[in-house]
């Protein structure tokens, strides 16, 4: 991407992000499965890369890590910050890019991502940075969306009727085990796979189309708006890709964990 596209395009990220806290209670149980699943320990310095709310980043240390967490988007930075207070535990909580990590190389035991660092355009700028601020025989960990699952196929559906900016990477490639191989290539070792799932509490499938169009899809939303038909047909296709994951008043949305050592 030229440069004052990828500016313009992380711009209105910060803007499409900064809708997301409300969403936050569905994403704590899979940050326990995540900080499990690296095997964190009391001690170790530990960066939540696009952290968001901060769930990863807390629940690394209650369990007595020494926590960081960076996000690009201020308002999630801020609510990192209430909740990290609220939790009574002590988070490095401060606005920045996974592109360009604001530490020196070999800072950190363990760096994870929880459905964040997937969304930087560029993956192998990403994964670059991450494993650069990475001790030699560091934990890297990440969870992400498959394509072919419940979660992977909405971003699909979104981009089918609002691609995004030329040279931008579809985030749910991070999803794919033989992508996550390629990204990480031979800068690691113990690479491991696991699926989990989130469930996402919904009344109604019109219950869960109203929380995610108030949140990270609010300004594609209100662009569709624009297009009356070009609306309604996407909140039918919509329906028609969540409804085989909806029972009992929740969707079932699955995810793939990653987690490797550095060499």
């Amino acid at each position: 991407m030229e440069n004052d596209a990828l500016i313009a395009f992380k711009e209105v990220q910060k803007e499409n992000w900064s809708l997301f806290a409300p969403l936050e209670a569905v994403t704590t149980i899979c940050a326990a499965s995540l900080v499990r699943f690296s095997r964190i320990k009391p001690g170790d310095k530990v960066l939540d890369v696009a952290c968001g709310t901060g769930v990863v980043a807390i629940t690394a240390a209650k369990i007595g890590a020494k926590a960081s967490g960076i996000d690009l988007c201020p308002a999630l930075v801020n609510r990192a910050q209430e909740n990290t207070a609220i939790a009574n535990v002590t988070v490095d909580v401060q606005e920045g890019d996974v592109e360009s990590l604001p530490f020196p190389d070999h800072s950190f035991d363990a760096v994870l991502s929880q459905f964040g660092h997937m969304f930087a355009p560029r993956p192998q700028v990403a994964i670059q940075e991450m494993l650069r601020v990475l001790k030699p025989g560091g934990i890297i960990a990440f969870s992400t969306w498959p394509p072919h699952l419940c979660v992977g196929k909405m971003f699909g559906l979104v981009s089918k009727f609002s691609p995004p900016p030329e040279g931008v990477s579809p985030p749910p490639l991070w999803g794919e085990p033989h992508f996550v191989r390629q990204q990480l290539a031979d800068a690691v070792e113990d690479l491991a796979f696991a699926q989990d799932f989130m469930l996402f509490p919904a009344l109604s499938l019109g219950h869960y189309q109203q929380s995610i169009e108030t949140g990270p899809i609010y300004e594609f939303i209100q662009n569709l708006k624009k297009e009356p038909a070009r609306l309604e047909q996407f909140r039918k296709e919509l329906q028609t890709l969540v409804s085989p994951y909806y029972v009992d008043n929740h969707l079932h949305q699955h995810y793939l964990m990653s987690r490797a050592r550095k060499k």
